[in-house]
């Protein structure tokens, strides 16, 4: 039988035919990818022709075009809906396709006439757009390793092998320890709890199978369980949990792997020269160096600790009234903040959450996209690779823009978090290609699904890193959409979340499930008012993470990072009833990948920037002033990494920001 990853894709916007691929299907067409993208780059390499840029350059952009379609689906359908056979597939790929991304940037051939070109490239008569991707071709091949010889060339080949496979397994771990855990709730167990929480513990408990009610380790889940429930008992045992997770001991325990990771990018860091792994990340960031990280994040810690300590002491007199003494502990937080929210801004969760029904915050995203940047959106009736998955058009002035999947719901075989990433990127090399995107996102099911202002915030957030991808307006595929710096690439996602505040988006959107009222207007006003409580907590669970980080890549790779992680918290003055908000056993932006790794503090760097970008439409009085959203599209959206992040940005806003618009932003500007 044919296989369907390899046919043309002739349906409806060159969709996937997902209701036709099998999982047995992913290994022939890996296979048939890797043997024609190996082809293809071998004739680049021996060509006997002088290179030019589009023999070189263009032709490497269209050499992996089938194994880019394939790993398209099958990473794509891993993170969102794993199985055991795609769990073995992962693990199978790993090493094999990092053995072969090694094989391309250490050819010597290949590398010696991008070399050249490099060299000529001010004689070559290149467009700014090829200039650009010539430069991140080059520089992508020697931090590869490609100027390496002898043992140290092999070496590195080794060292990435071994890292695609320890990465594969951190994630997996972390995947079943997520799986695998719940705790059955008897009817007592449910007293106090919000009817939103009470139906996100019966769905998870018929998905598993089980009668009643569970709680799982699903954030959407498992925060408000925090927030609500009155048994400090059950509290902390799910929460220990929670934090435990990949450092339980047995198959899945994730220290050890965090261990030999961080001593084998240290390896690869000074193999190519550089006196550590961070100094090695972060030369192509905008931060450039760990100093102007440090910086950052201690410029924000000092004010937010100080915050979080007075809250702590507040929390902590409330919970002494309620007869329980001792200290406030990491398990008493969220439900005695919750309290107080409720007495200090009148603001009660529960309260919130019927105006908030997933349909109607997609509705609110979509329409901001539309008054933005003219963007619609028509429902798609298209066989999609989970029964949960929804698909739009995208369309602007009637040309078709991009694919947006949306795949909301928690569930056993998603890992946990939310992204955004894409089934296929845009670019016009060999004719024009528009974008199929997805957001995942980890909710509670229910009937209405209901968010949180938390859960409503991510939906914005990650179809702000959607719209970088379907506003991707450039040549090349290696520059499209989000490829670019880490520290930048939450700019667009980030600023995203400020519409979610604009009044008049939640007065048109934010209608009660059940009867279409708009919410109260003096609810509405609370919750904005309501909209910095807390950020002593969030800030500082976020950037003790972000610290941890750094320490472990700055200087020499630890033997137990463990023992790192509590000398850095133990150094800042970590609060006590405060833990970080990604400890290192299931720290997956920085272990199961290289992707955030000693980038972490990425979302704090565009935090700074997304202040002030959206201090443009408030200086203008107007959220969506056309010609500032014209601006941001042009500069920031459709231009991907056609340019440093830098000189995007200035483009856009005509300087850079401080630190201050940040601190304003989330309350911290007048604590001590």
């Amino acid at each position: 039988m044919a296989n369907p990853l390899l046919e043309d894709w002739t349906g409806e916007f060159g969709m996937p035919p997902f209701g036709r691929i099998v999982d047995e299907d992913f290994g022939p067409a890996f296979e048939a990818g890797l043997e024609e993208a190996r082809a293809a780059i071998r004739e680049i390499g021996e060509s006997p022709e002088a290179p030019t840029f589009a023999n070189t350059i263009a032709a490497l952009e269209l050499a992996e075009k089938t194994l880019d379609r394939v790993a398209g689906v099958f990473f794509n359908l891993a993170g969102a809906d794993s199985n055991p056979a795609r769990e073995a597939m992962q693990r199978e790929l790993a090493p094999k396709l990092a053995a072969f991304s090694s094989e391309v940037t250490m050819n010597a051939a290949l590398y010696g006439r991008i070399a050249e070109l490099w060299e000529r490239r001010d004689s070559l008569g290149l467009a700014p757009e090829e200039a650009r991707v010539l430069d991140l071709y080059r520089r992508m091949f020697v931090r590869a390793g490609a100027e390496l010889s002898g043992e140290a060339r092999e070496r590195m080949a080794k060292v990435k092998e071994r890292l695609a496979v320890l990465s594969t397994q951190f994630s997996q771990n972390l995947l079943a320890d997520e799986r695998d855990w719940f705790l059955e709730l008897e009817p007592a167990d449910l007293d106090g709890l919000p009817g939103f929480v009470v139906d996100g513990a019966k769905a998870a408990a018929e998905e598993r199978g089980l009668q009643g009610h569970v709680l799982t380790l699903n954030r959407s889940l498992i925060v408000p369980f925090l927030q609500f429930s009155p048994r400090r008992d059950l509290r902390e045992k799910a929460y220990e949990a929670w934090v435990a997770r990949g450092a339980n001991g047995g198959e899945t325990d994730n220290r050890a792997l965090a261990a030999e990771i961080l001593k084998l990018r240290e390896e690869r860091a000074r193999l190519l020269g550089y006196g550590s792994f961070a100094e090695y990340k972060l030369e192509p960031e905008m931060a450039k160096t760990p100093a102007a990280v440090r910086d950052l994040l201690m410029q924000v810690w000092r004010p937010a600790r100080a915050k979080a300590e007075a809250d702590a002491a507040v929390l902590e007199r409330m919970m002494h009234e309620d007869g329980i003494n001792g200290r406030l502990e990491a398990w008493d937080w969220r439900y005695y903040s919750e309290k107080r929210r409720k007495a200090e801004h009148d603001l009660d969760e529960a309260a919130v959450k019927p105006y908030l029904s997933l349909d109607a915050m997609i509705g609110a995203a979509f329409e901001t996209a539309k008054r933005l940047f003219g963007l619609e959106f028509r429902e798609l009736d298209s066989a999609l690779y989970h029964p949960d998955a929804r698909a739009w058009d995208v369309t602007r002035n009637g040309r078709h823009m991009a694919v947006f999947i949306g795949d909301y719901f928690a569930r056993a075989s998603k890992r946990s978090g939310a992204w955004c990433s894409a089934f296929r990127s845009q670019r016009k090399l060999g004719g024009e290609v528009r974008p199929i995107v997805v957001n995942v996102c980890n909710f509670a099911k229910g009937d209405p699904a209901l968010l949180s202002w938390d859960d409503a915030r991510t939906l914005f957030h990650e179809f702000g890193h959607a719209l970088h991808q379907m506003l991707s307006d450039v040549t090349f595929s290696f520059i499209s959409g989000t490829s670019v710096a880490r520290d930048f690439v939450e700019l667009p996602s980030q600023l995203y979340e400020h519409w979610l505040e604009v009044p008049e988006v939640l007065e048109r959107h934010a209608r009660h499930w059940r009867t279409g009222e708009p919410m109260p207007e003096d609810l509405r006003d609370r919750l904005l008012k309501a909209a910095t409580y807390d950020q002593g907590f969030a800030t500082v669970e976020y950037v003790a993470s972000a610290l941890v980080d750094l320490a472990f890549h700055e200087g020499a790779a630890p033997d137990d990072p463990m023992a790192v992680q509590e000398k850095v918290l133990a150094g800042i003055g970590m609060p006590h009833a405060i833990r970080m908000r990604h400890a290192t056993p299931h720290f997956a932006h920085v272990f199961s990948g290289d992707g955030y790794s000693s980038g972490y503090y990425s979302y704090m760097w565009s935090e700074v920037m997304d202040a002030d970008a959206f201090a443009a439409f408030e200086e203008a009085e107007d959220p969506f002033h056309p010609e500032i959203a014209e601006k941001l599209e042009r500069y920031i959206l459709s231009a991907g990494g056609s340019e440093e992040a830098e000189a995007l940005y200035l483009k856009f806003r005509g300087r850079m920001p401080g630190v201050e618009a940040l601190l304003k932003g989330r309350g911290l500007h007048d604590a001590a």
